[in-house]
């Protein structure tokens, strides 16, 4: 089967600088995908690229999409290579939309993405407001006893009902998750996320064994490769998957339901195309009724759906 190709290139800046131990992230760059069938149908597709969780860059998506032209073949798209993940779930996510157009129907919770440092103190009440129950707050930013200080005025500043998730992004030491998993038992977290910086996983597999806070792999599994990789190596603790960069959908569709898998399916602020297509797995494989990391939109500013026809119309 041959398809028409189209794509564009986006930008969306973030309302506030996201801060990870990764560093500091201001814009969110990425690819909108559009196939056409001999019928006139449209899939939409999204590649959203996360190179410093192991995918591609921006410029290898952009390179790739630049040299197939105005058309793609079926064989084309499942030969993409393992060293493009996020253009792999982006075109098999056109491609299925194509031969499953109907819309996810996922009756869900969300958790909210609060900001680093003390700004979420002053944050997660106007998200709890819209509804939301679960939150994540992002740790290894600041030195430990600060942000241990912030941690324990949001946790008790929250309800009784209220979820907390904490995400290092791998960036403790040994000693210093020690120390937050001590504090972690104390509040009773819901998990913590990548303590340690991929290549560790033996050792935070070792933690896991030492304190009653579950502990969850994040970067450790960004593809399909490092999750079975991870799961080989006895990993039974939470996943969490980001299907945009995670790599062929049908690959990661027929992995999780080979095994049972704790997974919490998490955003890499994709627009709403993308989403789309990840939160179908999400319906599809999520378990153990954790919220899903997907509540992220009040990161971005503009309506999206207007922002997303202007891309399309105007470039």
């Amino acid at each position: 089967m041959v398809y028409q190709f189209q794509f564009r290139p986006y930008q969306r800046q973030f309302v506030r600088s996201l801060s990870t131990s990764h560093g500091n992230w201001e814009t969110r760059e990425g690819i909108i995908i559009q196939l056409i069938n001999e019928t006139g149908a449209i899939g939409w597709g999204e590649i959203a690229p996360l190179p410093w969780f192991g995918s591609e860059t921006l410029d290898d998506a952009l390179n790739f999409c630049i040299q197939l032209g105005k058309e793609i073949t079926t064989e084309t798209i499942f030969a993409i290579s393992d060293r493009l993940p996020a253009c792999q779930f982006g075109f098999e996510s056109a491609w299925e939309a194509l031969k499953h157009p109907q819309k996810v129907n996922l009756n869900c919770n969300f958790s909210a993405l609060l900001p680093a440092g003390d700004a979420a103190l002053n944050t997660w009440q106007k998200l709890w407001q819209q509804g939301y129950q679960t939150f994540k707050w992002k740790i290894g930013v600041l030195p430990i006893n600060e942000e241990i200080e912030i941690f324990q005025k949001l946790i008790q500043g929250l309800p009784n009902q209220a979820k907390l998730r904490l995400d290092a992004n791998g960036g403790l030491n040994w000693e210093t998750a020690i120390e937050w998993l001590k504090v972690c038992d104390i509040w009773a977290i819901e998990f913590l996320e990548q303590p340690l910086p991929i290549g560790e996983e033996k050792a935070i597999l070792e933690l896991s064994k030492l304190y009653s806070t579950p502990l969850a792999l994040d970067e450790s599994v960004a593809t399909i490769a490092q999750l079975k990789a991870c799961y080989q190596l006895g990993w039974r603790g939470v996943f969490v998957i980001k299907p945009c960069i995670a790599g062929s959908p049908i690959y990661l569709r027929k992995f999780c339901q080979q095994h049972s898998l704790d997974i919490v399916f998490s955003s890499v602020f994709e627009t709403s195309i993308g989403r789309e297509a990840a939160l179908k797995l999400a319906a599809e494989l999520s378990s153990k009724n954790r919220a899903l990391g997907f509540g992220v939109n009040h990161w971005f500013k503009e309506d999206e759906k207007t922002w997303l026809t202007d891309l399309w119309n105007h470039l």
